[in-house]
């Protein structure tokens, strides 16, 4: 790492930094606590993207800007939904906001898209391809569901156009077979992961329930003090984990509280450049956050396949891959922002990386989904833009975004400073460390599921009026994976609450296609 000691002052420390290092220049966000279905997703853009342009405090940055890189929206993945929302927002954006020329391009869908993209363009930038970045993405949900409750006419948040090109390979997340048994719902897979970390630790369930309540009780503070946050209000561990009506289970273990907030309205925006061209521009070094270095890497892709279940090894590989490229340590950074959809989701990430989730440093910026808010795919954005405002906030110092798509599937790590790197950018061969990640071994999945099976770990999923279906992951005695559903009788649900099934062995039939596990 450079130090100022390194040089005569600090303009001799400025100039040394290599015209093609990549920085960010401008953040913005804003959240709407009023929902107001006068206010189209272009509105919502703009007036984030607008913010992230003033903060740059350089009138040329918009004729700087040739790229527009939007976050897609998460309800344009559902045909229902889709044709409410612009096909090209990212065109529309950029002629109100006068950007000639630009380059349009989006993202695909999962929660580690931001960091994807800012990673993506900085080496596009580095290389000389792009000039100016605007990345930007919002999230209406919360006007969205009121307007499908209501029936309010939203026709003008559509439009006409033609999807850009897209950033990204677009996967379906999930089997038929998880899809069957209900792990294509986020609160169903991620509390199998929970309880399959809770089970590997050796933990009671009364002290990890106690451990994510304090962890979650911890991010409402941060929330608590963050005006951009949904929800900004602290709450104890003993609220958060107390079951009552208002904060029921949704998967167990989790309460309402610890499951993030999808209906929220929220924008944010980031302006990416190089060193050379805000030197050009005359954007102040005070204002520079620098990358210094990022990575993208996805574990065994469906859930299934996975040979454990609490675990992350492409975490681990994107960790260590971001450290060694930066030359920094974990004890040299200063913030942290851990992609916090469900506590087993922060709870892994600190395993790999090797921090612990009750660390004074904290685990998130913002505060995190449940509390700060979970605007679809476009969480991570706003981690970014506060980090920088963290950063520069501050006495300097290093801060780690980690970002999570899918279902603990696609990664993406992203290093922030407001030191400058000691070396030039350097590209990280993402596809190298794919290979590592593909090249493990991998579970078979049984193609006959009927027989005695042992449980690995295992939910309960709850509604309105209580507990609905037991889901349960579990290997055959040829060592072979199963996806199956217990009986939904009362009886066997509670067994599975007040009983630790895993490692229990079970007896599966199959019926009209799905896998029924008897305890």
């Amino acid at each position: 790492m450079l130090a100022p000691s390194d040089f005569t002052d600090s303009a001799d420390l400025f100039m040394a930094i290599p015209d093609n290092t990549p920085i960010l220049v401008g953040v913005g966000q804003q959240t709407w606590h009023q929902s107001d279905a006068s206010r189209t997703p272009i509105d919502a853009l703009h007036e984030a993207s607008a913010r992230a342009i003033a903060d740059t405090h350089c009138k040329r940055i918009t004729d700087a800007i040739d790229t527009v890189a939007m976050v897609r929206f998460i309800a344009d993945t559902t045909p229902a939904i889709s044709a409410l929302f612009p096909r090209n927002p990212g065109s529309a954006l950029a002629q109100r906001l006068g950007i000639d020329a630009a380059a349009i391009f989006q993202g695909t869908i999962g929660g580690n898209t931001p960091q994807y993209l800012v990673n993506h363009f900085a080496g596009k930038l580095a290389r000389g391809e792009h000039s100016a970045v605007l990345l930007t993405g919002a999230e209406l949900l919360a006007t969205l569901f009121s307007v499908l409750r209501s029936g309010e006419d939203i026709s003008a948040w559509a439009d006409a156009g033609t999807e850009p090109p897209t950033v990204g390979v677009e996967r379906e997340g999930h089997t038929a077979a998880e899809l069957a048994h209900g792990l294509y719902e986020p609160i169903n897979t991620y509390p199998l992961f929970e309880n399959s970390l809770r089970h590997h630790l050796g933990n009671s369930r009364e002290d990890h329930i106690a451990r994510i309540a304090e962890l979650c009780s911890r991010m409402s503070r941060v929330a608590a003090d963050n005006p951009l946050a949904w929800r900004p209000e602290f709450q104890t561990a003993q609220q958060i984990r107390t079951v009552e009506k208002r904060n029921r289970y949704i998967g167990y273990p989790y309460t309402r509280a610890m499951n993030p907030v999808l209906e929220v309205d929220m924008a944010a925006a980031v302006i990416m450049t190089t060193v050379g061209k805000a030197r050009e521009l005359g954007i102040d070094e005070h204002n520079w956050i620098y990358l210094h270095a990022g990575a993208d890497v996805n574990d065994i892709w469906y859930v299934s396949e996975r040979p454990t279940l609490h675990t992350s090894p492409a975490i681990k590989l994107a960790w260590q891959t971001v450290s060694a490229q930066a030359g920094i340590s974990l004890d040299e950074i200063a913030h942290f922002d851990i992609y916090s959809c469900f506590p087993s989701a922060v709870l892994v990430a600190c395993n790999e990386i090797g921090l612990q989730p009750l660390d004074h440093r904290g685990v998130t910026v913002t505060g995190g989904l449940p509390f700060f808010g979970g605007p679809g795919n476009n969480y991570s954005l706003h981690a970014i833009a506060q980090m920088a405002a963290t950063l520069r906030a501050g006495a300097g110092g290093h801060g780690l975004v980690t970002a999570n798509g899918m279902y603990l599937t696609k990664h993406s790590l992203g290093l922030y400073s407001t030191q400058p790197p000691a070396q030039g950018w350097s590209d990280t061969d993402n596809g190298a460390l794919q290979r590592q990640i593909d090249a493990a071994p991998r579970m078979t999945i049984a193609a006959d599921p009927s027989g005695s099976a042992t449980i690995e770990t295992w939910t309960v999923s709850f509604g309105r009026e209580g507990p609905q279906r037991g889901i349960v992951i579990a290997r055959n005695d040829a060592g072979e994976r199963i996806v199956a559903n217990t009986p939904a009788d009362e009886a066997t649900l509670q067994q599975l609450i007040s009983e630790d099934p895993i490692g229990h062995k079970g007896s599966v039939r199959v019926e009209d296609g799905i896998n029924i596990l008897e305890l």
